[in-house]
């Protein structure tokens, strides 16, 4: 069974950065797809930003030039290095995976930390 457990999350200032990082076990990490997503109160979990095996990545139009998602297979980590955040990036923030190719619906989930922006 996939574990991943995010950490890094906490209270910023708007204009402000946060690292997340979210580890993950029990599974063969390279060949594993990863991803962020993010839900804020009251609103649909969306996705934020993903990474293939390959290490191509992809993000949501409101977070480009602002968030960067990275990954270190040896560490079995993934990371979304966040910039110049705004009071509308506050929600919590969610580690996914899914074998081999990202679905629309990821297999596995981390258990989400809480980002904070306050303006």
């Amino acid at each position: 069974q996939v574990q991943l457990v995010e950490s890094g999350g906490g209270l910023v200032q708007a204009g402000g950065s946060l690292r997340l990082s979210c580890a993950a076990s029990r599974i063969t990490f390279r060949l594993y797809a990863m991803a962020w997503y993010r839900q804020a109160p009251g609103k649909q979990r969306d996705l934020v930003a993903d990474i293939t095996t390959g290490g191509s990545t992809k993000y949501a139009d409101s977070v480009k030039d602002r968030f960067t998602i990275s990954r270190d297979n040896a560490k079995n980590t993934v990371y979304l290095q966040m910039n110049s955040l705004k009071p509308e990036d506050t929600a919590v923030y969610y580690c996914a995976a899914d074998l081999l190719r990202l679905t629309t619906t990821p297999g596995s989930w981390g258990q989400g930390t809480q980002v904070t922006v306050s303006s």
